[in-house]
């Protein structure tokens, strides 16, 4: 299984991957989580932030997601973004793929601005930043959608997407 979080940087991708991992790994060991941020360190510096370096680095997490989720493990992915064709291939490609959108608005995730992306986009400092300079895609029929703009709990969005989900805890113990 596949559970592919997306939405604007900052809007808790990665708290809710986390939190989620953390629920669901109480129960298994045969969880894996891919943050964007961490997979593009693994790969190094090669790829940049321009369109279609974010095409490239989100097939390599696709590719990389579907060799995973094949050997039957449960797979927490969460990218920034969402170009709908590649939301589609992941729906054709991905064994019981779930979708969450975690939306939030502009406004938002530039008070939040924990990395001084939109701070610095928004000044002219800053190129490709998404929802800034490239196009802020939204699923277009997502499974779940978190609405980011009334944040709750990480552990009550966790519980969340798990209830949305239909047997994935007996999914992740029986293996």
């Amino acid at each position: 299984m596949v559970i592919w979080l997306t939405g604007l940087s900052g809007s808790g991708k990665t708290t809710l991957a986390r939190a989620l991992h953390q629920r669901i790994g109480r129960t298994s060991d045969r969880l894996v989580l891919l943050d964007g941020d961490c997979v593009r360190e693994a790969f190094g510096d090669g790829l940049g932030h321009r369109e279609k370096d974010r095409v490239v680095q989100v097939t390599r997490v696709q590719r990389m997601a579907k060799l995973l989720a094949d050997q039957d493990l449960v797979v927490i992915v969460a990218l920034v973004y969402a170009n709908p064709e590649l939301l589609l291939w992941n729906r054709t490609n991905l064994r019981d793929y779930f979708e969450v959108h975690v939306k939030a608005s502009l406004a938002t995730v530039t008070a939040r601005d924990g990395k001084g992306l939109y701070a610095a986009a928004l000044h002219g400092e800053k190129t490709d930043v998404i929802g800034v300079d490239i196009p802020a895609w939204e699923p277009t029929s997502p499974d779940l959608v978190i609405d980011a703009d009334n944040p709750e709990e990480p552990a009550a969005m966790a519980d969340r997407v798990v209830a949305a989900i239909p047997g994935l805890i007996k999914l992740v113990e029986v293996g």
